[in-house]
């Protein structure tokens, strides 16, 4: 073999080399690969610090689609605590309406107490007027002394009641009230008692 040929096939040795160690340098750059350690004297001697790289436990190769899963993961996770705390406002404002819905109820339920003891009060004032009229003209068609006996025995209230009622009939029927007579008829005493209390009104 000629001497031309040795320094070619050299010089084509080192090329390889070369190129070998540049792709071996690019691999390593771009993380496929980790040659730091082999080329840690080089960097050295350069002056250049060893290239950080992370480190791949034993047996497990670098997997694009498991940092994708993971990336999806984290993100999933995210998701979940938004959503999660969206539920608990969603629930903390479910409450307060509840709570504002009761409080509701309670004052309808208050509202339709009161309505309806209105109205047992107005039926028993109705009621109470009907009895009233009643006994009115019940009295007022008896004889005086009669009538006067049984008011008599009633409270003032009850009394002052009917002998209002009988000035009214009287007053719608265009005829004389019996009332003046009836305190006439009465004892001083109570009859003084009645008009004093009719003059005030109730």
């Amino acid at each position: 073999m000629a001497r031309g040929d040795i320094g070619k096939s050299l010089l084509l040795l080192l090329l390889i080399l070369i190129i070998s160690a540049g792709g071996l340098l690019w691999f390593d750059y771009l993380n496929v690969i980790d040659v730091k350690t082999i080329f840690a004297p080089i960097y050295r001697r350069l002056g250049l610090g060893a290239r950080s790289q992370n480190t791949v436990p034993r047996g497990e190769n670098l997997d694009l689609d498991a940092e994708r899963l993971a990336v999806r993961l984290e993100t999933l996770d995210l998701r979940e605590m938004e959503l999660r705390k969206q539920e608990d406002e969603i629930k903390n404002r479910q409450a307060q309406i509840e709570q504002m819905s009761a409080e509701l109820e309670d004052r309808q339920k208050g509202l339709d107490e009161r309505e309806n003891s209105m109205d047992t009060l107005t039926e028993q004032a109705s009621s109470y007027e009907r009895n009233i009229e009643q006994s009115a003209r019940y009295l007022n068609g008896m004889p005086p002394r009669n009538a006067v006996a049984i008011i008599e025995a009633m409270d003032d209230q009850e009394a002052i009641d009917i002998m209002r009622k009988v000035d009214e009939i009287a007053l719608a029927e265009g005829a004389a009230s019996v009332v003046s007579f009836w305190l006439s008829l009465l004892p001083p005493a109570r009859a003084a008692e009645i008009q004093r209390k009719m003059s005030i009104r109730p």
